[in-house]
């Protein structure tokens, strides 16, 4: 059975990782009082490698917000930090980094971007990401690495943190029918997003995992189309049973991350070339899954897992 190191498995995308991976590989799954991968060092990461001899190392965290010290100390030296350990360690592990859409920046209304699209960041959350992403594409070219970046784009799902725009709006409904409130306020909602569930993530993570070989190192993880975010807060509305106002006001916080960015959609034929993998569920399958968990609607995300 395929051994598998899995750093941020109790995370919004880890827990769904972890499930995916379970019934096929003999899953390690540290938490950050067993190695919290931004204090660690790398001859530590290599210590842990060569005692747990993984066939494959997933890193499932990663941070949303703060300051530009703080983003690229979790997304990029982290990976940093991987690359070298695993190379040192355990150099026949394949490692497999969740990456973001937001490395791509402002895309053509109507154009799905692909891998072969330049990446323009303009924030510091998506330049962390794609610094990250840069050192893997550096080690795969020189052989020092088997490693591929999942480059995914907006994940949905339980667990889905309150620092997203559903995440926000999952917790101001439960607010709102808790209290009898007749409406709620959310930042502007004119932008269009890719959705992807993040079970199907879980089951990219899988497959490129469980890949022979793998022909590109970064690959694009969405839904594969553009929604508008207005119709996807009104379908969780109307799934939540909320029959109330939907305000548009100022910008969130954490919204700077996409704010520049009013359309965005992945090209996903890649993925399904290089890993035969294609998403499962439909917008509304994710929106009734993320309303159902009890009490759904998580904390704000420090260094947990990468959403946009």
């Amino acid at each position: 059975m395929t051994r598998v190191l899995l750093f941020g498995g109790n995370g919004f995308l880890g827990r769904h990782v972890r499930d995916a991976l379970t019934p096929y590989a003999e899953l390690l799954c540290p938490d950050r009082n067993g190695c919290d991968l931004v204090t660690a060092g790398v001859k530590e990461l290599t210590g842990l490698l060569r005692a747990t001899e993984p066939d494959a190392v997933v890193n499932c965290t990663g941070r949303l917000d703060g300051s530009g010290y703080q983003l690229v100390t979790a997304n990029t030296v982290v990976t940093a930090k991987l690359i070298d350990a695993v190379a040192a360690g355990a150099p026949r592990a394949r490692l497999v980094r969740i990456g973001s859409a937001g490395e791509y920046g402002p895309v053509p209304t109507g154009h799905a971007v692909s891998e072969q699209d330049a990446a323009r960041p303009v924030s510091e959350y998506g330049l962390s990401h794609l610094a990250g992403t840069r050192l893997v594409e550096l080690a795969c070219a020189a052989g020092r690495l088997d490693g591929v970046v999942l480059r995914v784009f907006n994940p949905i799902g339980p667990g889905l943190h309150t620092d997203t725009l559903l995440g926000r709006a999952l917790a101001l409904l439960r607010q709102a029918l808790m209290h009898g409130a007749d409406r709620i306020e959310l930042g502007p909602l004119d932008a269009y997003r890719d959705f992807v569930d993040a079970r199907d993530v879980a089951r990219a993570v899988r497959a490129a995992v469980e890949a022979p070989e793998l022909s590109q190192p970064v690959l694009n993880i969405g839904g594969g189309r553009a929604a508008a975010t207005r119709s996807a807060v009104r379908l969780l509305a109307q799934v939540a049973g909320f029959t109330g106002e939907i305000l548009e006001g100022a910008s969130a916080p954490g919204a700077n991350r996409t704010a520049a960015i009013g359309w965005i959609c992945a090209d996903i034929s890649a993925a399904a070339r290089v890993l035969g993998w294609a998403p499962t569920y439909d917008l509304s399958d994710s929106v009734k899954a993320l309303w159902a968990e009890p009490g759904g609607g998580g904390p704000r995300a420090t260094a947990g897992d990468p959403h946009i």
